[in-house]
C-alpha cells in the first residue's frame, strides 16, 4: 500500500515503504527472548506485512490466537549523518522493537502510530529489524470487535495481531517538525498552526519556523514565528488581497483543501521541510442543531466496521479504501461511523479530499479496572492528537453502548470515568462534539444519540412522538437501557438516532436485527419506512444506519463484505435525500 504517503498529514518527500514480505515464527512456547530470537532468529515462515497472520492476505491465515509473535526483516540504511524514523502506522498490542540484537523501543497500544528514532542504533548497509509482538485476550486492552474466545459469537469477530498498518522508513535532519496542530479558525478566516519540533536544546535562540499557505498551488500567506523551547505558533490569514469572499471552505459538497508547507530554519540555514494540508471547516452545536460552517447540519451516516474478505481489518489497498468511500456517498449517505476501529490515516485523507463526514470511534475495552482505565484513557489521547487534523473528523466516539462501563447507569466511577474522557477530549479539542456513551445511559455529552433497531415505522413514530417522555429517562431501550445513566438528564442537546436498520436476508448462516426479508421489495418496504419515520422527527438532526458492508457472520450490510451491492443503490439513495427535498 505504497502508491500514496502512509502519513498524508507530514509528509517529507524521501520515505520509504517497509510493507512487503517478513521472516516470520509464532512463539507459543515463549522461549523467544530466552534464546534470544533478536539476535538470532529461528527459521519459519514469511508473511505479507502489514497483513496479520489470522488472514489470508498475509500467506499465514491461522486463525487460532497465539498470544505472541516475531517477525524480521533487513533494514537497508544509506544515511547515518541524518536521523532514520523508523514508523509503524498499528502494531496491536505490545510492541517489542529490536535493532541489530538491541531493544531500541517498547510501545503499548493497538489502535495508533508510534515512531522510532534508529539515530546511533544502525549503521550504513544492511541492519536487522526484529518485531516481538504480545497480544492477549484481556478485555482491560481497547479490542473493539476482536473476539476474546476461541470462536466468533454475537458481533465479535476473528482478533487481529501483531502489525495490521503500513510500516516505513524516512530520514530527517537532527532538527525536525515532530508535530503540527493544525486548527481552522473558521469565523476569523485563520488558521493556526502550533508546532513542535525536536531535538532543539531548551533556550536555544535562532531557531523560527516558517508556514506558507497555498491554495491551487498558489502562495495565499507566508507566516513565520520565533521557535522557543521547540515550540511555536503560526497564525494568520487565509485570504487573498485581504478579500473576505476568498475563504475556500471545506464541506460534503465542496471539500476544498488548502496546502501547507512547514519549513525550519537555525537562522538563514533551512534544517527541515514537511508538507501537510487543512480545511477551513467550524463544526459546532447551537441549542438541538449541529452547524456545519454555521448551517444547520443533517447527518446521514452509515456505520462502517472496515472490515475485508481476505484481510480482515487492513485495508487490501488504497484503492478498496476510495472505493468504499465512492460507494457511501453514492448511496446518498454523507458520512460515515467508522465503528470500533481507528482507520487507516490515508482513509482520513481520502475522506478530506471527498468530503465525507467521519466520526472517528475507538476499539472498546470490555472490563473495567484501573489498568483498563490507564489503557483506554492513554490510547484515546494519542488518537485524538493523531486524527485531529483531519477536517473529515467531525466527531468523537469514545464509549459505545456502555462497553467496558457496564455498570455505568449507577456506578459513580464508571461515570466519573467517561466525564474524564469527555474533558480530557475537550482541552485538547475545543472544536468536535463529543459523544459519551453512544447508544444509551449518557453521562455528559455534547449529543444524545440513541440506538434503536424497531423493524416497523409506525411503531418507531409511536414510541418517539412524545419527545420529552422519550428523554425523560422513562422509556427503556432495547429492554434494558434508559437514555442516560442516574443523576444525568436532557440538556437540550441535538438528538441522534446513531444505530438502527440493520437488516440481512434470509439466510442459513450469520445474522441480522430482527427478522430477515425475503427478497429486495420485503426489503426496501422495511427500510424506507423505518428511515421515513426517523426523518420525519422534527427534534431529530440525523442517523446512522448499520450498516455498509457484511462482516464475516454478521449479514446486514447494504454491501457483500467484497463489496457488492446486495440492493439497488440508487433506490437506497433516494431514499437518504428524500428528506433533502422541498
Amino acid at each position: 500500500m505504497n502508491e500514496l504517503h502512509p502519513n498524508p498529514q507530514l509528509r517529507r518527500e524521501k520515505w520509504y515503504s517497509l510493507d512487503g514480505k517478513w521472516d516470520f515464527v509464532i512463539d507459543d512456547e515463549k522461549k523467544g527472548e530466552k534464546n534470544k530470537w533478536y539476535e538470532k532468529f529461528p527459521k519459519g515462515t514469511v508473511i505479507e506485512v502489514p497483513f496479520t497472520y489470522e488472514t489470508k492476505a498475509s500467506g499465514v491465515h491461522q486463525q487460532e490466537h497465539h498470544e505472541i509473535v516475531w517477525y524480521e526483516r533487513t533494514l537497508n540504511i544509506d544515511d547515518v549523518e541524518k536521523h532514520p524514523i523508523l514508523h509503524f502506522e498499528g502494531v496491536d498490542y505490545e510492541a517489542f522493537i529490536y535493532v541489530n540484537g538491541k531493544l531500541a523501543a517498547q510501545h503499548q497500544g493497538g489502535y495508533h502510530a508510534f515512531s522510532v528514532d534508529l539515530k546511533d542504533k544502525v549503521h550504513i548497509g544492511e541492519n536487522k529489524l526484529t518485531v516481538k509482538v504480545h497480544d492477549s485476550k484481556d478485555c482491560s486492552q481497547p479490542r473493539g470487535k476482536q473476539r476474546w474466545h476461541d470462536e466468533n459469537f454475537g458481533c465479535w469477530y476473528v482478533q487481529t495481531t501483531g502489525i495490521w498498518k503500513s510500516v516505513w522508513l524516512e530520514y530527517v535532519s537532527p532538527v525536525y517538525v515532530e508535530h503540527a496542530k493544525i486548527t481552522p479558525l473558521f469565523d476569523e478566516q485563520e488558521i493556526l498552526i502550533e508546532l513542535n519540533a525536536n531535538n532543539i536544546p531548551i533556550g536555544a535562540d535562532g531557531y523560527r519556523a516558517e508556514a506558507k499557505i497555498l491554495f491551487d498551488g498558489k502562495l495565499i500567506n507566508s507566516l513565520t514565528a520565533t521557535i522557543i523551547d521547540g515550540a511555536a505558533a503560526l497564525q494568520g490569514s487565509v485570504l487573498e488581497r485581504k478579500d473576505p469572499w476568498t475563504m475556500k471552505t471545506w464541506s460534503p459538497e465542496n471539500p476544498h483543501l488548502y496546502d501547507l508547507q512547514l519549513n525550519l530554519y537555525k537562522e538563514n540555514e533551512l534544517l527541515d521541510t514537511v508538507h501537510s494540508y487543512f480545511g477551513m471547516r467550524k463544526i459546532s452545536i447551537e441549542g438541538n442543531k449541529i452547524l456545519l460552517n454555521n448551517r444547520e447540519l443533517y447527518q446521514r451516516l452509515i456505520l462502517d466496521q472496515g472490515y475485508w474478505q481476505d484481510s480482515d481489518l487492513t485495508p487490501p489497498s488504497i484503492e478498496a479504501l476510495e472505493v468504499d468511500i465512492q460507494k457511501v456517498l453514492e448511496l446518498g449517505y454523507n458520512g460515515v461511523r467508522k465503528h470500533q476501529k481507528v482507520e487507516d490515516s490515508r482513509f482520513l485523507y481520502l475522506a478530506d479530499k471527498y468530503g465525507l463526514l467521519v466520526w472517528l470511534e475507538v476499539g472498546s475495552t470490555y472490563a473495567f479496572n484501573d489498568r483498563a482505565v490507564q489503557n483506554f484513557s492513554q490510547e484515546w489521547m494519542e488518537i485524538v492528537k493523531q486524527s485531529y487534523n483531519h477536517p473529515s473528523v467531525i466527531t468523537w466516539v469514545p464509549f459505545n453502548e456502555s462497553w467496558g462501563v457496564h455498570d455505568i447507569h449507577v456506578n459513580r466511577k464508571q461515570q466519573a470515568f467517561t466525564e474524564s474522557i469527555y474533558y480530557r477530549t475537550k482541552t485538547y479539542d475545543q472544536m468536535r462534539p463529543v459523544i459519551t456513551n453512544d447508544g444509551w445511559e449518557h453521562t455528559i455529552s455534547d449529543i444524545i444519540t440513541l440506538h434503536d433497531y424497531e423493524e416497523f415505522g409506525k411503531v418507531f413514530t409511536k414510541r418517539y412522538e412524545n419527545k420529552e417522555y422519550v428523554l425523560s429517562n422513562k422509556m427503556q431501550f432495547n429492554k434494558d437501557f434508559y437514555p442516560f445513566a442516574e443523576n444525568y438528564g436532557y440538556k437540550g442537546q441535538p438528538i441522534i438516532i446513531s444505530e438502527f436498520g440493520g437488516i440481512a436476508f434470509q439466510t442459513e448462516e450469520g445474522w441480522g436485527y430482527g427478522n430477515q426479508v425475503q427478497d429486495e421489495e420485503a426489503f426496501f418496504k422495511r427500510f424506507k419506512e423505518i428511515h421515513y419515520a426517523i426523518q420525519d422527527l422534527e427534534y431529530v438532526v440525523g442517523y446512522c444506519y448499520t450498516q455498509l458492508t457484511d462482516v464475516q457472520q454478521e449479514l446486514n450490510g447494504l454491501l457483500t463484505i467484497d463489496r457488492k451491492p446486495k440492493v439497488s443503490v440508487n433506490r437506497v439513495r433516494e431514499v437518504n435525500t428524500r428528506r433533502m427535498k422541498p
